[in-house]
């Protein structure tokens, strides 16, 4: 068949379209990809108006140092002590609050804390109470038993009230974080082996050191039965403190006694690689875990001491180290309150929990509770009602952030277990407080916090590569690269 002329130019108009259209789908491999735009930088930044909350970017390295501005200098050959995690306590009424949760909305949420994603921020480290704290809804050890009765072979010992809600949320974070430390530290003991006979104050009876060691067995022992591992323990919860409910208070030389005579054999007796740590109470004091460690035969069995900083200054565990270098520090507990503000909660704590205590050589970071509801509770009778969670979760199950949420991100996101801190020094100025760490995957993290009100700017120097940044007033930066 003949085409005329006309056809024929739209013949070959089809074909030639047909050409360049299947030149345009060719194989990836065909195709000119743009260069990436990922810089080598991140940079994430919280801000005290709250406008920047874990506002992350990248930037490129400097092209050389900015003379008229402070330097940071990171050192990788000056290495001090490994890190374990940054956490909370989960309270007993934190546990209630997030298990009462849809399934779906806890395991989202749960995912977001404990998870290593980048919408995650990785908090890596637990505390819990062992028994009731005063953040639990009511009083409660695991051997109660009708006033004037005892049970010296333990055998009503039952962790009952812990299987409701607590239980249940830590087989959830483990299954999400397997590798997740958890300490556990003692309100009070039952109050049939206190001198008082009540959960406020008093002292454990010496005739009950014994029974009250294998409490703690029997605790670790239940709760590895429940696919729980409780890496260490703390003898007593700030025991110069016997006004909170519950409550105990223990002596230097009581706890060590407690250590060396009871708890420590009873440990090894029964195979236990649980951690003893001792003190958990204000740095005020660090004559105390001084005292228990001069005593060789309960420092045998101690592996560290652990602070709280209600009191005193967070140099303190530097104190305790240059004494006994050969044993650990932990920082585990800091509350922020239900009137603070939070860019003064946000300049406070990083300054202090966060790179104060890494920077005295503490393990672990941990700010007090978990969660708790808009009124701040769950507690006790008589215990905290201005304890504000990380996290508020109210009755329709909406979930408010606090300030405490940002400041451990900002060093959980970034700094994992394993990270070993190492050597950085301010050239010169007071506004700045910085603390380095390279972590497992050979990257290096820098938590940065102005604490002047006006712009501060400075170098980061490591390697021979430069790093100029700026932070408004009270905000925290970190930088990763």
């Amino acid at each position: 068949m003949l085409l005329n002329r006309s056809a024929l130019y739209s013949w070959f108009y089809l074909l030639l379209s047909s050409l360049v259209l299947s030149h345009c789908t060719s194989p990836e491999e065909d195709i000119v990809q743009p260069p990436t735009t990922v810089k080598p930088v991140l940079v994430c930044k919280t801000s005290p108006d709250q406008v920047n909350l874990l506002y992350t970017t990248t930037v490129d390295f400097a092209a050389g140092k900015d003379d008229r501005f402070p330097v940071i200098q990171i050192d990788s050959t000056q290495q001090f002590q490994t890190v374990d995690g940054f956490g909370y306590t989960l309270t007993g009424g934190s546990a209630w609050l997030i298990n009462r949760l849809g399934p779906s909305a806890r395991e989202a949420l749960l995912k977001e804390l404990f998870g290593r994603g980048e919408n995650s921020i990785g908090v890596s480290y637990l505390r819990i109470s062992l028994g009731a704290s005063d953040l639990s809804a009511s009083v409660f050890s695991y051997n109660d038993l009708p006033a004037g009765q005892t049970d010296t072979d333990l055998s009503e010992f039952s962790l009952s009230q812990d299987t409701v809600d607590l239980i249940p949320v830590l087989k959830q974070i483990l299954a999400i974080r397997p590798d997740l430390k958890i300490m556990a530290s003692p309100w009070s003991a039952p109050v049939w082996m206190k001198t008082n006979g009540s959960s406020i104050g008093g002292n454990l009876q010496p005739q009950y050191y014994g029974v009250y060691a294998q409490y703690f067995v029997r605790y670790i022992q239940a709760m590895q039965a429940n696919g729980i591992a409780i890496d260490a323990v703390t003898p007593q919860n700030e025991p110069q403190h016997g006004g909170n409910n519950p409550s105990m208070v223990m002596s230097a030389a009581q706890q060590a006694d407690f250590v060396k005579n009871h708890l420590g054999p009873a440990f090894q007796a029964a195979g236990l690689s649980t951690k003893i740590i001792i003190w958990d109470h204000n740095c005020d004091n660090p004559a105390y875990p001084i005292t228990i460690l001069n005593d060789a035969a309960a420092k045998a069995f101690v592996h560290g001491s652990a602070f709280h900083l209600y009191a005193g200054d967070i140099s303190a565990l530097s104190q305790v180290r240059t004494a006994h270098p050969d044993r650990e520090l932990y920082f585990t507990e800091q509350w922020t309150g239900s009137t603070s503000d939070f860019g003064g909660d946000l300049k406070w704590h990083l300054k202090n929990v966060i790179i104060g205590s890494m920077r005295n050589w503490s393990r672990v970071a941990l700010e007090w509770n978990l969660a708790n509801d808009p009124s701040f509770k769950p507690h006790t009778p008589g215990g905290c009602t201005q304890c504000k969670g990380a996290l508020t979760i109210d009755d329709a199950g909406n979930i408010t952030r606090n300030v405490s949420y940002y400041i451990v991100a900002h060093a959980a996101k970034f700094v994992p277990p394993g990270s070993v801190r190492i050597g950085s020094t301010l050239s010169y100025g007071s506004a700045l407080h910085q603390v380095a760490f390279r972590t497992p995957e050979g990257k290096t993290a820098l938590v940065v916090l102005n604490e002047s009100n006006d712009l501060a700017t400075f170098n980061i120097h490591y390697h021979g590569k430069w790093i100029v940044s700026s932070l408004y007033g009270g905000n925290a930066g970190t930088y990763v690269f």
